[in-house]
Parts: structure tokens; C-alpha cells; sequence
């Protein structure tokens, strides 16, 4: 899942103050008596639970070399970077959200890794998809390596979308459409499609299957151009129609999904499947999934997380290797064994793991077909206001093309500030 993205900080606006609070508890790194160094390692919210145990991996492979894991909430680790760039003392391998990337970029903070790929070639880009690597560059610094990956495909009962008379997943946005209204038509309460309101991918997603370009190549905002009204026009029509339920139903998506099939459609990331194998068994057989409809492509929104070594440590080899490790192949399916993480690495998806598992293989297609969101610093504000403008249009029922000129107004003064 992308990493959540901090109100906009400024962070050069912040480094005097922040230089006044020192360095941070347990951020210290460098060698022991024992001759062996120790490097710090930061990661974030859950993942981090699971670092020490792929750390001891590294460390037998690497004797000379100790990690030490510190577990930071997502909600207290963007301050604790802050802190860390301007006292200069901070870990020496860190997480980074993707949308976090040109903010700690551009305040220097992230070490240029260009220069060492020749020596770490498992942080070479080609490793990865391409879309992933989009959010690890900054200008023409690589900046990052992709972590872990997510995209979104469409989860649906394969049971009931047969009755409705499709025995695939819908291709096309026509085909969803219509699967999504016949579905509704089985009676009062019941729904063809879960459309969430408050992902804020989604509109910029189907924006871009309609042929749709988010910005300028002058970083100008495109949000009111005929083809993303008529992406949001698509949206809104489900709700319209009474195949998608524009109020909160008092239950979760997958109490929906195996309920009687009242939410027999949804659009989500991998971490689903594991909880509809754990809370849903008795839908075995009768649920799969599968890339997105198209229009005039089927592009995807693409989240996830990068490693990145702080520009300041004093243990690069050893940041660099702890890196490359954690970019192998064999590693990542290990990660992805522990946590439902999926692999950023392309190699790593030859594996019979994920070959071999029917839910997993529509995210490796749709890998192919995903972008991440604008990576600049402005876009979490940008996304959070065309949410409020969505619900104009779906909830309060305001014309589509004018909402969408005003949101495209606000959006022309947050890519001011």
C-alpha cells in the first residue's frame, strides 16, 4: 500500500529549528570492539515488526557487519526524518514512502546511488518495473530502490458474475458497467461494485485509462480536459445508477464480498488476499481477481515503499550492502513469505510462488500496466482536495465539468505555493 504522504513541511524552512533538538535516541552506528560495525536500519509501521528477522539473514552472511532495527509509526517517522536531516545524524538505511522521495531529496538527504551500482548491481533500475522505479529518482539522482510493490486490480465472485452472465472479469469499462448493473439488479441491498470514495488514487487512476494526462509538461494541472470529466462522469455513473452505494453500509468490504454477495466487486491491493483466504474460507472457489478494465489502456495505480541510505552515514559500504541484500531476488520472496509484501524485483516474479498462484498473477500483469502518482511534493494536497470534489458530484449531485473547473482552480494555486 502507498505510504501515507505528511501534510506538505518545507523541509529547508525547518532546519533551524529542528537543529536545536539534536540528535535522535538510538540513531547512533560504528564499530565495536569486537571489530564488527553496526548500522541502523529505520523502518516503518508494520513492516518493521518483521526487519529483524531478514536482518539475521544479513548478518550471517555478513559477520562483520550488525543491524540494528528501529520501528517507527508512520504517523511519527516524517518529524523523526526531519529531526535527522538537520542534525545530520540519523540512520544509515531508511524506508521511504514513495511520495516522500522530493521532499527528502531535494533537502539532500538521501544518498545518490548512481555512482554505486556498478559495485551493488542489485540496485540496478532494470531490476525493477518500471513504474516503480519512477519513484525512486529525483532529478537525475537515483535516489531510492523499490522495496516492495502494490498496484491495484479488480477483486470479483467469479460465482455471481457468471449468473450475471460473464464467465470472465470484465475487459472493458462497457463490460464492468454492465456487469456492475446487472449485479445490482438482484435485488434491494444488494450492489454490483464497491467503489471507495476515499481511495484517492481511484480517479486519477481511471483519468489515466481514459487517455488522460494529470499534468502539463509545465506542471500544470489537467484536471477539468474532456477526457478526465468523462473518467469522473464514469465514476459518478455507478453511483447513479445504484450499482456502486453512495452511503457507508455499517459493514467491511469483506463481509460484503462473502455476505450474500452484496459488494460482489471491489478494486484493492494484495494485502486482500490474505485476509479473504483468512476471514472469507468458505469463498474458495468461488473469488479471483484480475487486471482492470480497459478503455484506452488499463493503468493502475502503483504504491509500495523504497530503501534509501542516508546521505549522511558513515557506514556507506555497509548501507550500500545492506541495501543490495535486501534487493535480491531471494530476498524479496522471502519478505514477501513474511509479510504479503509483493516483490519489486521483476526476477523475483518467475518464482512458482507467484506463478503458480492464480490471485497473485493478475498483480504481475497488471504490474506492467501501473504508474505511481505525480511524485511531487504538492500532490497529497492536490489528491485530498479532488476527494472533496468528488463528493460534490457524487454525494451533493453537482455538475461533473464544473466541479471539475473549480478543482482544477485549486489545484493551479497548491502548484503555486
Amino acid at each position: 500500500m502507498e505510504k501515507r504522504w505528511f501534510k506538505k513541511s518545507v523541509v529547508t524552512s525547518m532546519i533551524g529549528a529542528l537543529m536545536l533538538s539534536g540528535a535522535l535516541a538510538g540513531c547512533s552506528s560504528g564499530s565495536g570492539e569486537d571489530g564488527k560495525t553496526t548500522i541502523t536500519v529505520w523502518g516503518m509501521g508494520e513492516e518493521a515488526k518483521s526487519l529483524p528477522k531478514i536482518a539475521e539473514e544479513f548478518e550471517k552472511e555478513n559477520p562483520k557487519i550488525d543491524v540494528k532495527v528501529q520501528a517507527l509509526p508512520w504517523d511519527q517517522a516524517h518529524d523523526k526524518l526531519l529531526t535527522a536531516v538537520a542534525s545530520k545524524k540519523g540512520p544509515d538505511v531508511l524506508q521511504m514512502g514513495t511520495t516522500w522521495i522530493p521532499e527528502f531529496a531535494s533537502a539532500g538527504a538521501l544518498k545518490d546511488l548512481t555512482p554505486h551500482v556498478k559495485d551493488y548491481p542489485e540496485l540496478n533500475s532494470k531490476n525493477y518495473f518500471e513504474g516503480s522505479v519512477e519513484t525512486t529518482k529525483y532529478e537525475d539522482k537515483l535516489v531510492g530502490v523499490p522495496w516492495y510493490i502494490d498496484t491495484r486490480v479488480l477483486y470479483y465472485r467469479t460465482d455471481l458474475l457468471e449468473k450475471a452472465g460473464y464467465k470472465e472479469a470484465p475487459k472493458t469499462w462497457d463490460e464492468l458497467k454492465d456487469a456492475a448493473d446487472k449485479l445490482a439488479d438482484r435485488g434491494k441491498g444488494k450492489y454490483g461494485i464497491s467503489i471507495d470514495a476515499k481511495e484517492q488514487s481511484l480517479g486519477f487512476m481511471f483519468a489515466r485509462q481514459n487517455g488522460a494526462e494529470l499534468l502539463t509538461s509545465k506542471n500544470e494541472p489537467n484536471f477539468n480536459e474532456p477526457k478526465f470529466v468523462e473518467a469522473v462522469d464514469y465514476l459518478n455513473s455507478f453511483y447513479k445508477s445504484g450499482a456502486a452505494p453512495k452511503e457507508e453500509l455499517g459493514i467491511d468490504i469483506i463481509q460484503g464480498f462473502r455476505d450474500e454477495g452484496i459488494l460482489p466487486m471491489f478494486i484493492s491491493g494484495p494485502w486482500m488476499i490474505k485476509l479473504i483466504n483468512d476471514q472469507a474460507p468458505d469463498l474458495k472457489g468461488k473469488w479471483s481477481t484480475a487486471v482492470l478494465p480497459t478503455k484506452e489502456n488499463n493503468l493502475s495505480a502503483l504504491g509500495g515503499s523504497n530503501l534509501s541510505v542516508f546521505e549522511h552515514t558513515k557506514h556507506e559500504k555497509e548501507a550500500l550492502k545492506f541495501a543490495a541484500y535486501m534487493s535480491k531476488p531471494e530476498t524479496q520472496l522471502k519478505w514477501m513469505e513474511m509479510t504479503n509484501s509483493l516483490p519489486a524485483v521483476k526476477q523475483a516474479w518467475e518464482d512458482e510462488s507467484l506463478t503458480g498462484n492464480d490471485y497473485y498473477n493478475a498483480f504481475g500483469e497488471q504490474m506492467k500496466a501501473a504508474q505511481p502518482m505525480p511524485v511531487i511534493k504538492q500532490w497529497e494536497e492536490i489528491a485530498q482536495t479532488y476527494l472533496k470534489s468528488f463528493e460534490q458530484i457524487y454525494r451533493g449531485g453537482a455538475d461533473v465539468e464544473k466541479e471539475m473547473d473549480a478543482f482544477n482552480k485549486k489545484a493551479e494555486e497548491i502548484l503555486k505555493k
